[in-house]
């Protein structure tokens, strides 16, 4: 974890820790509140402190998927520099990081109300004592100046709950939430990703619930009545409520909604965010090619006009074919040189398999289904010719965003391009079966001609690993051990078996490199993250003048 990434958490949660205690002592404290404090008690507070900690982080949910804000920022502001293009690649951890503490804030909140309904229904029954009984009877003109919401012995709180503003909404938002969370466990989210994908979407009945459940007005205050009531004084005078001058009939009004005004400005934003997404998907999109490759991976070369792209940026495909409302991410491999851009495609879904199949069937073209296409959007290895010294780690299908690095290396080459900063690449690739490396090996091969002929063998150094494979394959390698190519891949460098020895090759950068900025750049899985990232801690150089690694990865 990155010290400007824990920083970042740091002040968040120090905002939310203040808002919560300031609301709190507020509610718990203020005069205003001294009668409904005296029914509900300390639930007063425990409701509406993390109110509002929840209007904060409704503030906050959805500006981390706007992409195209962020691609703006990205883009657009490269005065921010690196660490806070960095911050950027962690905004979906970031809005994970703020739907838990809304899933947090909302339990509290509920379970307070439940109880402060429970207590407001016992003391229009006059279980509690005479002070709570005679707020909860007062007279009210216009039905707009009582203090208890349940205005008749015969209202129930279940009654409350679904025949109030605030209540009904209240559910709707609880429901709405508790499915998208549980929809975006990590086993759903990739084996089911419609399930995830449609139930996400309840997050319009969400901020719609949100903007309207505060006009319930469910938790009310004393007003300001002339002359004014006391209410220490009067508190234990309430026959001569209304009596005396000191003591007026308490009149109480519900607080003004505010929750609108915390997350109007997101909403419109994010509406802005697709209304722009929609336009792109109007956009026509052309096919130049379409290869089935091994592995079960299908490239698409396509054509957009006013498409521009960087290296290792990515673009959401949306088949209305398969599915009207879908949008996937991809990893673009082309390069920006190239006059189109391509991506390829795993089978790992319903979505995917059924593209594959499409495809497979030589449908695409001929009968023209239509391909939506927003983007491109940034990513941290847009980053990578930032860097003197780059380490690009691909796992499986996750070599994508690399491919398009490392053909664009190749024309930077071709072209003599004087602005290439980076002088050494390290290249690692891991995949479990030898029909996945197929699709990849001719450009590495064209990499290694164009190396030596410039003279530049030593520029691009490239392992890969094959971590998985049986008894016939061994077999195979070691009859063929003497070859001058790997037999797996055809290149010269040969296929290593099993995973890296990452201490070794960290160990190894860092020598070959001794006063260098080495970006370590990685697409693949979270645990592999969680290795590459301690050992970027591990092998940076406490001496400002010698190695330094940063860490960069892949989020969608």
């Amino acid at each position: 974890m990155t010290s400007s990434w824990l920083d970042l958490q740091v002040v968040w949660m120090a905002i939310n820790i203040f808002l919560f205690l300031w609301f709190y002592f507020f509610y718990d404290l203020g005069d205003q509140f001294f009668y409904t404090r005296h029914i509900l008690g300390s639930a007063l507070a425990w409701a509406r402190a993390p109110a509002a900690v929840l209007n904060f982080n409704c503030l906050l949910i959805l500006l981390p998927v706007c992409r195209n804000l962020l691609s703006l920022i990205r883009g657009s502001f490269m005065c921010c520099g690196r660490t806070m293009r960095k911050q950027l690649d962690k905004n979906i951890s970031f809005h994970k990081l703020v739907a838990y503490m809304i899933g947090l804030m909302t339990a509290v909140h509920t379970i307070a109300h439940f109880l402060n309904v429970e207590w407001y229904y016992n003391s229009r029954l006059g279980k509690y004592d005479d002070l709570s009984m005679a707020l909860s009877s007062l007279d009210d003109s216009g039905n707009t100046t009582f203090l208890n919401p349940i205005r008749s012995t015969t209202t129930t709180p279940t009654l409350l709950v679904f025949t109030s503003v605030a209540g009904i909404t209240g559910v709707i938002i609880t429901l709405s939430l508790i499915l998208i969370i549980t929809s975006s466990m990590e086993v759903i989210r990739r084996s089911y990703f419609e399930v995830f994908w449609f139930t996400h979407h309840l997050f319009i009945v969400f901020f719609a619930g949100l903007v309207i459940h505060g006009a319930g007005r469910i938790v009310r205050s004393q007003t300001t009545t002339n002359p004014p009531h006391n209410a220490t004084f009067c508190k234990d005078r309430i026959d001569d409520w209304g009596k005396i001058q000191e003591c007026p009939v308490p009149q109480f009004a519900g607080g003004f909604p505010q929750t609108w005004m915390w997350v109007i400005g997101p909403m419109i934003l994010y509406v802005c965010e697709r209304l722009l997404r929609f336009i792109r998907y109007m956009q026509t999109v052309k096919y130049r090619k379409i290869v089935i490759r091994p592995s079960k991976v299908l490239e698409l070369q396509l054509v957009k006009n006013g498409f521009k792209m960087d290296v290792g940026q990515y673009v959401f495909l949306n088949c209305p074919a398969i599915s009207q409302l879908e949008w996937h991410p991809f990893t673009m491999t082309s390069a920006p040189e190239e006059d189109f851009f391509s991506v390829h495609i795993r089978s790992v879904g319903d979505w995917t398999q059924k593209l594959i199949i499409t495809c497979t069937d030589f449908k695409l073209e001929t009968i023209g289904i239509r391909m939506g296409v927003d983007g491109p959007f940034g990513t941290a290895s847009e980053d990578v010719f930032d860097y003197e010294v780059a380490m690009l780690v691909g796992a499986g299908i996750g070599v994508t965003p690399f491919a398009s690095i490392l053909k664009s290396i190749w024309y930077k080459f071709k072209d003599s391009n004087p602005k290439l900063r980076t002088r050494k690449i390290y290249f690692y690739w891991l995949c479990r079966e030898t029909h996945a490396f197929e699709w990849f090996a001719d450009l590495l091969q064209l990499l290694e001609r164009e190396m030596e002929e410039r003279g530049m063998g030593s520029f691009l150094t490239y392992k890969l690993y094959l971590t998985g494979w049986d008894q016939s394959h061994a077999n195979h390698v070691m009859v063929h051990a003497d070859a001058d190519t790997d037999v797996v891949t055809g290149l010269k460098q040969k296929t290593n078996y099993g995973r890296p020895n990452w201490d070794k090759e960290f160990e190894q950068v860092r020598k070959e490199n001794p006063t260098s900025v080495v970006g370590t750049f990685l697409c693949g899985p979270a645990v592999l993250a969680t290795v590459l990232s301690k050992k970027c801690v591990k092998y940076t150089d406490v001496d400002p003048r010698k190695t330094k690694f940063y860490f960069n990865k892949e989020n969608f």
